[in-house]
């Protein structure tokens, strides 16, 4: 039978009311046994009826015993209180045949205070042991101190034992459900950082992949271009082919090294032994070489980069310069690398053909990739792309990044 304290309604059933009793029932049911055979003994002793004293023993304890069966089928607190209210009526039927009985207040102070809720344990109580104070008097006409005041102290005693340890089933029960709480919030806790991990290594996958793809087309397809465009014009009839093959097989070891150095995700070759003016200086001498194009470089004086805001402007220059050799259809190009305070700009400017800046947003082929690749890059590191073209005005590139890895207070960039 159910606590009113512990109702049954509740969505998870920890225990039934024998187990509220827990490792106390068997103790309080032996306590019973023990008090009603005292009970029954003294009560003997003074003269009831054997018969007598046998039915109301055997009766108490056929009570009792069916209440604590029924326990374990029902939780029905109604029953429970009904229970107990019964057992008490039979227990003032054993005084009323003998004061000995008495001694059987204490088991149910006990399971008044298990049974009820306080409102209703505490005046049963108070009924019980005035009767068990008023008992002695009206078999014996008299009564003493001990009688008052041992009843008294067993009852406050007995009541106490039984909401002290309902307070501990309690919260033992609390601990429970926040233990259930915390495994639970531990096991969400996993799965979200299992969630967390996957995405991190599927951005970081879709970066790497990115990171690849550009370095792939400022480098490698950038010497295949020029390859495939050095071969073309080595066929020609007033050409010198053994200039072509060399400048070819330079071109060739070029992306090669850059290749093993993608897939070693190593800095440039470029930047390995030399500055950023040195390797955009080398890269405008073999433009000029290879191509006829002739290039100018203006360096100042460079602040410390970081190795990503190198490899960045050395990306774009590699891009840029690709262009020009291949598209641009132009006889001159200035590259200029510029201290800008807070920035590095490095400005590329040729008087080819042009192109309508407003295909660098368009999606498809025509949209320039390497371009946006370009812009993508800078943004990473907070520096930024400007492009100012139109057919027929040449193009004038201008990449910035921060010094020291600062923000770019210029913003991302702009195409016009």
């Amino acid at each position: 039978m159910p606590s009113p304290d512990h109702p049954a309604a509740e969505p998870v059933r920890v225990r039934t009311w024998a187990g509220l009793i827990g490792s106390v029932q068997v103790g309080q049911a032996v306590i019973t046994v023990v008090l009603v055979a005292i009970g029954s003994w003294r009560a003997a002793l003074d003269g009831v009826p054997l018969p007598w004293v046998l039915a109301i023993s055997l009766v108490f304890l056929g009570w009792y015993g069916g209440g604590l069966v029924l326990s374990e089928r029902t939780e029905d607190r109604r029953l429970a209180a009904g229970w107990l209210l019964g057992l008490t009526l039979i227990w003032l039927g054993a005084v009323a045949l003998s004061p000995e009985y008495v001694w059987l207040a204490f088991a149910l102070w006990l399971l008044s205070g298990f049974v009820l809720r306080m409102r209703w344990a505490a005046p049963l109580s108070i009924l019980i042991l005035a009767v068990v104070i008023a008992a002695p008097v009206l078999h014996h006409g008299t009564t003493s101190y001990a009688n008052v005041i041992g009843p008294l102290v067993g009852g406050v005693f007995a009541l106490g034992i039984s909401r002290g340890y309902l307070e501990l089933v309690r919260d033992a029960r609390e601990r429970r459900r926040l233990i259930s709480s915390l495994v639970q919030a531990h096991e969400e806790m996993a799965a979200l950082q299992d969630e967390l991990a996957r995405t991190q290594r599927e951005s970081g996958a879709s970066a790497e992949r990115t990171r690849v793809s550009r370095d792939i087309h400022d480098t490698v397809a950038q010497s295949m271009a020029s390859i495939g465009m050095l071969a073309r014009t080595g066929t020609e009839q007033d050409a010198d082919p053994d200039r072509a093959l060399e400048q070819i097989a330079a071109l060739a070891a070029e992306g090669l090294a850059d290749a093993r150095r993608i897939v070693n995700d190593l800095m440039p070759a470029e930047l390995e032994q030399a500055a950023l003016g040195d390797a955009l200086g080398r890269m405008l001498r073999r433009l000029s070489d290879e191509t006829g194009i002739a290039a100018t470089l203006q360096a100042d004086d460079l602040p410390a980069l970081g190795l990503d805001a190198e490899v960045a402007l050395l990306r774009t220059a590699q891009s840029a310069l690709a262009n020009v050799r291949t598209h641009s259809g132009a006889s001159r190009v200035v590259v200029t690398l510029a201290d800008a305070g807070d920035t590095v700009r490095l400005d590329i400017v040729d008087d080819g053909r042009g192109f309508d800046s407003a295909r660098l947003d368009a999606p498809g082929p025509d949209g320039g990739y390497g371009l946006r690749a370009m812009r993508a890059r800078l943004r990473e590191l907070g520096g930024g792309l400007d492009v100012e073209s139109a057919p027929g005005d040449g193009t004038a590139l201008s990449a910035h990044v921060p010094v020291g890895g600062r923000p770019s207070p210029r913003g991302e960039g702009r195409a016009s």
